[in-house]
């Protein structure tokens, strides 16, 4: 089992791109949404990001979705994952995310596959995507259709301003 963690605030297609190729790989894979004290005050709530995440990858049997707050590491063998699942855009996510890699094994002995998103998704991130809805524009294109909806709905609400 694969599990593919991240704050996904919201979850877009380039995460979309990484969590199907996990599917392939992998015979089940759990996304774990959590989120990031590190991080700006996120656009959506917990329940919201699992949600969305639920209905984006609906399509795929063997994809689950968990919240959760507790180390990366700590999650993975709870849930027996063999596998911790990380998707790379640039050279400076793959430095980071390849020391993080080597910590996460030599706690708990968990291996770390890096899965690139398509070509055409190398360039979007969450929080561009907040950035945009909070200014009142469209990043339709960028997010699966139930992220889409949401977008819209608080750039009605004025919830992104």
């Amino acid at each position: 089992m694969a599990m593919y963690p991240g704050s996904f605030d919201p979850v877009h297609n380039g995460h979309l791109d990484v969590i199907s190729a996990a599917s392939r790989l992998f015979d089940s894979v759990t996304v774990a949404a959590m989120r990031n004290p590190a991080k700006a005050t996120p656009l959506f709530s917990d329940d919201e990001r699992v949600a969305m995440i639920v209905e984006s990858t609906s399509h795929l049997g063997n994809v689950s979705v968990v919240q959760f707050g507790e180390l990366v590491v700590d999650l993975a063998q709870r849930l027996g994952a063999d596998v911790i699942v990380k998707g790379l855009r640039s050279q400076s996510d793959f430095e980071s995310e390849l020391r993080m890699a080597h910590m996460n094994h030599s706690v708990t002995g968990v291996e770390t596959v890096f899965v690139p998103p398509r070509t055409e998704h190398l360039f979007i991130a969450s929080n561009y995507i907040r950035e945009i809805t909070k200014f009142g524009g469209d990043c339709s294109h960028l997010v699966p259709s139930p992220v889409a909806a949401r977008l819209r709905q608080r750039i009605t609400q004025g919830e992104g301003a």
